[in-house]
């Protein structure tokens, strides 16, 4: 059986290991295990730092994949059975096995209505859900949100649906900003070309937004800029996953500012996962923009490769492991 193994920094292989095997009962007599069996999954910016090879977290085999449709091979449990299509996620980002063992509360029913490409988004679409809910009401009000990458744009997407009024997406790419306005952005401003302030404030008539989310994260983070593009007294969302040490933070500058600071990880499986997916299946959201290329697992490298580089207008990169083509 396959499974990744990133050995050096910016390098991904394909080894050989053991099949898994289930336990006759749960190992907590509870929760039922599931062998999963992937047959799509998509590259995310969490992913990154594990292929660039950051020192913060262990890299261990099987890293780095975490958003994945495939079936049940099998179970030791009741929620499923054998056979069955599931969106799943594993622990720890660590999906890069062609079949591995999955606590079957892990994983959600996928509608069946739509392609499951688009099906595969509703696990990044549920970290986005589960963001927003920790804001106050968002219908008419003015959000700017800084990075256009794939959250970015389902932060997009997931706002137009909730109501808000004004839109902005913010990024360097404008390959990124001319997908934006198709998943819901308002208006853009592309940052290395403008500034960013005076830009959002000629867009709000000389105010600043009500609310502004950073979905860069990691060493590219823009706390910063997040700062000074928020409102006196507004709200500022931190979804972009922080390095350890966040660097010349102005952090006077948000407190005098009085802003309210949120951040987000941990999505319910019982609540933000399935929304998304009803969300997707039934028309709310429209996530096929976002995908923009497609490699098989044999080109794992290639795919990483330009994910990583941000080439040829990438923002969601399917990847697609051998069990798809054998169905």
């Amino acid at each position: 059986m396959l499974a990744g193994d990133m050995y050096a920094p910016g390098k991904i292989r394909l080894i050989d290991i053991p099949e898994p095997t289930l336990a006759d009962v749960p190992p907590d007599g509870i929760s039922g295990q599931i062998i999963f069996k992937p047959e799509t999954t998509c590259l995310c910016g969490s992913d990154l730092p594990y292929f660039n090879g950051w020192d913060e977290w262990p890299i261990e085999i099987g890293h780095s994949l975490h958003e994945m449709i495939g079936t049940v091979t099998a179970t030791n449990g009741r929620k499923w059975t054998v056979g069955d299509r599931v969106l799943a996620v594993p622990v720890a980002q660590q999906g890069l096995f062609e079949r591995y063992v999955l606590d079957e509360n892990q994983a959600i029913s996928i509608s069946t209505n739509i392609p499951e490409d688009q099906a595969l988004m509703a696990q990044p679409l549920g970290t986005a859900i589960f963001a927003l809910k920790k804001l106050p009401n968002l219908l008419d009000v003015d959000v700017a949100i800084v990075g256009q990458g794939p959250m970015g744009q389902l932060m997009n997407a997931a706002l137009r649906n909730m109501g808000a009024r004004h839109i902005i997406g913010i990024d360097l790419l404008e390959s990124r900003l001319q997908v934006s306005p198709k998943m819901g952005a308002t208006e853009t401003v592309c940052n290395l070309k403008q500034d960013p302030v005076e830009a959002v404030r000629k867009t709000l008539g000389g105010h600043l937004p009500d609310v502004v989310i950073e979905c860069v994260g990691h060493a590219d983070q823009q706390m910063n800029l997040c700062i000074d593009l928020c409102r006196k007294g507004g709200q500022l969302l931190c979804f972009g996953v922080p390095p350890k040490l966040v660097n010349d933070l102005r952090w006077r500058d948000l407190f005098f500012k009085n802003v309210t600071v949120h951040t987000s990880v941990g999505p319910d499986f019982g609540r933000d996962f399935p929304l998304a997916m009803r969300w997707i299946g039934e028309g709310r959201v429209d996530v096929s923009p976002i995908i923009t290329h497609r490699f098989p697992l044999a080109q794992l490298q290639q795919a990483f490769e330009l994910f990583r580089d941000r080439r040829d207008g990438a923002i969601k990169v399917i990847v697609d492991f051998p069990a798809k083509s054998n169905r």
